[in-house]
């Protein structure tokens, strides 16, 4: 097993990796969590396939446990499902004394940690992520949210997990697309911090060589993010590089109503067209986008723009979180492995467009 500690003062999250780790979370949930009664949030896809056998678990340990069961889709991490979400809390008597498990992916994760963050004014919870995009990086840092018609991730709040638990095991019934879908952040660490994890993943050209050695991907990953977000908890500055290739992804993902392109294929396509622009305008070691693209273009990961008009691109990125004041925190590399932050008025966006 592979352990990770993010501490933030009081605030502390307790990360566990290994495979099989879903038939032991009951065991390492009483060790860190209290509360005889548990609240688990998933999709359709997922109760289907783990539904059962986790309730179970928790039962005979003696944890009361009943499920909360949302669309599957990024359409789920809405208000209106949020207030369902509310609604089945109290049917289900939760009290802050209780708690909430995610059991799913990155929406689920957002979405639950949300109602967890607000309910009663804040009940505990725990993740157990079941897409590689959620294990390597949405399942811990804190940031849960909805979306909203404008955009998304608009509405939301710092939350911890107590308790993440990661199994690689899951990941063995997700098709390719939702594997390319967490790799696409995984090249994003690799381009943002860690060389060596890049270079690596530039050689996984098979899902075997791949599965072989996912639990050192997903540790590497989130030893950067657990890092990053010790020393910015709040997104002021250091933690903004976590959103390297973010800005063009989201503005694509709300043009397409987020039915197209998974998160990780949009900030894939991000990555590369924001970093050959900064190329273009020399901030970025020549080269550094052919790498990307290679990267990319290794593990079947579309890296191209999709057909938007330039007022599309700029309108979507207006309405992201991003804009602060008529300014744009752009994360941009200054070759593989080191990047930072370009402040950069509004006015000149179109340059990167």
């Amino acid at each position: 097993m592979r352990e990770i500690s993010l501490e933030l003062g009081s605030v502390s999250s307790e990360i566990k990796i290994k495979k099989g780790m879903l038939k032991d979370a009951v065991t390492e949930i009483k060790k860190y969590v209290e509360g005889s009664k548990a609240a688990i949030i998933t999709d359709e896809n997922v109760f289907s396939l783990y539904g059962s056998s986790l309730k179970d678990s928790l039962l005979s340990e003696g944890i009361a446990a009943e499920y909360i069961v949302v669309k599957p889709g990024e359409q789920s991490k809405s208000v209106d499902t949020l207030k369902k979400v509310y609604s089945e809390l109290v049917s289900l008597n939760i009290t802050r004394g209780d708690f909430i498990i995610a059991l799913g992916g990155g929406v689920v994760g957002d979405l639950a940690g949300f109602a967890a963050s607000t309910y009663l004014r804040g009940v505990e919870f725990v993740q157990i992520p079941t897409s590689l995009l959620a294990q390597i990086d949405s399942s811990i840092g804190g940031k849960v949210a909805v979306d909203l018609d404008e955009g998304k991730n608009l509405v939301g709040s710092f939350y911890h997990p107590k308790l993440v638990l990661i199994d690689p095991e899951l990941l063995n019934t997700l098709n390719d697309r939702f594997i390319k879908d967490g790799l696409g952040e995984a090249v994003k660490y690799g381009c943002i911090s860690d060389i060596g994890l890049f270079e690596s993943l530039m050689n996984m050209k098979s899902r075997e060589l791949l599965f072989n050695n996912i639990e050192d991907i997903i540790y590497r990953c989130l030893l950067i993010k657990k890092e990053t977000v010790e020393a910015d908890e709040k997104d002021k500055g250091l933690r903004m590089t976590l959103n390297f290739g973010h800005t063009f992804g989201h503005a694509i993902e709300k043009y397409f109503n987020y039915e197209k392109y998974s998160h990780g294929e949009a900030v894939s396509m991000g990555m590369y067209h924001i970093t050959r622009k900064s190329e273009e305008l020399g901030y970025t070691e020549v080269g550094t986008a052919e790498k990307i693209r290679e990267a990319l273009g290794n593990l079947g990961i579309e890296y191209r723009m999709p057909e938007m008009t330039s007022k599309e691109v700029e309108n979507a990125i207006l309405l992201d979180k991003k804009n602060i004041s008529g300014n744009l925190n752009l994360i941009l590399l200054r070759k593989i492995g080191i990047c930072f932050i370009e402040k950069i008025p509004v006015s000149s966006l179109n340059k990167f467009i």
